[in-house]
């Protein structure tokens, strides 16, 4: 809204002209998030209590989590509207980068607030039934794929993604391209959704994985960048360095009450919805692939539930006695089992999360 409401009166006032820079818009973004974290975060949670919104602990999780029951969930209000308003505010709502990624993280965002809802104000023990879950992230799939295959601005790439650590290479999905797309955004939205288990661990993953796309998004957006460093270019992706900044802010804000002890929660509202951006980010900037490594905490959780259940069934059918692979599952749970405190196993997988990180910005010189 500023972007267009300030950006078309430079002629009349010179400064307005700054509105221009992705740099600083995506800065004021961020630092725009982290405020109304801040500002709007304790009223919120104050809303929660209030209403007597806690958090259910499963009674087979870890002992340490049972003096977590109560405490204020669908703190994801907090993440969503700290990267909507200023997104909405400097970004350039008419590219279609933007509309799609706004359009995934609200549609997330709403099926998230719903299992939340049924879950913590309605009491139904299981949320939302899983298949309307799926059917919701299926249907963004192919909102995705349509709007993807009827804007220009993908003609010439539409079913393509790169490859890391390869010079040029590119795969073309073709007719499968719409089964990607759906596996990409149910997969990281249901990843973060499982990893997002322990006071503070999906919140600093999700900052740092955006960190990253924020990076990527304004490089692959410049023809000099993305020429120099071998990458897709793709006219008008630098906008979503706005969002990515947005969604960085949001969840250091966010950060600052689920930093253990945990004042509250993010929920499936919270969860689910920066899951999809995750997921969109990486399908609009054809860096699907690469998403493994950038969000491979969240890979590897997913992974871990995978192989338990698949193990488990494996076993019970060939021995008559089901055999858990780890401890616990997701597997941040495990380590808990072993003795580990909840904040180290916190501060292990951020570490992991930075060296993912750096070793993704690596891949763009190794080529």
């Amino acid at each position: 809204m500023l972007y267009h409401l300030l950006y078309p009166l430079r002629e009349y006032f010179s400064p307005f002209n700054i509105f221009q820079y992705i740099t600083f818009r995506s800065a004021s973004a961020a630092i725009l998030a982290l405020l109304i974290s801040f500002i709007l975060g304790p009223a919120i949670i104050r809303k929660l209590r209030q209403k007597q919104i806690g958090e259910e602990i499963r009674e087979h999780g870890p002992p340490s989590h049972y003096k977590k029951k109560g405490t204020p969930t669908m703190g994801g209000i907090i993440i969503l509207t700290a990267i909507i308003l200023p997104t909405v505010l400097l970004a350039d709502l008419t590219n279609p980068f933007v509309q799609i990624l706004l359009i995934s993280t609200i549609w997330m965002g709403l099926i998230g607030f719903i299992d939340d809802y049924l879950k913590s104000i309605k009491k139904m023990k299981k949320g939302l039934v899983a298949r309307y879950k799926l059917t919701g992230q299926v249907l963004l799939g192919v909102i995705i794929t349509l709007w993807i295959y009827n804007t220009p601005a993908w003609d010439s790439f539409r079913t393509v993604t790169s490859l890391p650590f390869f010079k040029d290479a590119v795969v073309d999905f073709g007719i499968l391209y719409p089964v990607m797309v759906i596996l990409v955004v149910t997969g990281t939205s249901n990843a973060v959704n499982l990893t997002d288990g322990l006071d503070g661990l999906a919140a600093g993953l999700l900052a740092i994985s955006f960190t990253v796309f924020a990076v990527i998004s304004y490089m692959s957006g410049r023809v000099d960048f993305s020429d120099y460093l071998n990458i897709i270019y793709l006219p008008g992706a630098g906008e979503l360095t706005i969002f990515t900044a947005a969604c960085v802010g949001a969840c250091i804000g966010y950060l600052w009450f689920n930093a253990a002890p945990a004042e509250v929660f993010m929920g499936d509202v919270g969860s689910l919805s920066s899951g999809a951006a995750l997921g969109t980010l990486a399908i609009l900037l054809k860096k699907e692939f690469l998403l493994v490594i950038i969000g491979g905490v969240f890979v590897a959780e997913a992974v871990s539930v995978i192989l338990q259940v698949s193990y488990f069934r494996y076993t019970r059918k060939k021995m008559g006695e089901g055999k858990k692979l780890f401890l616990m599952a997701p597997f941040h749970h495990h380590f808990e089992l072993k003795g580990w405190p909840e904040s180290r196993v916190v501060i292990r997988f951020w570490i992991i999360g930075l060296l993912l990180a750096l070793l993704t910005l690596t891949t763009f010189k190794v080529r």
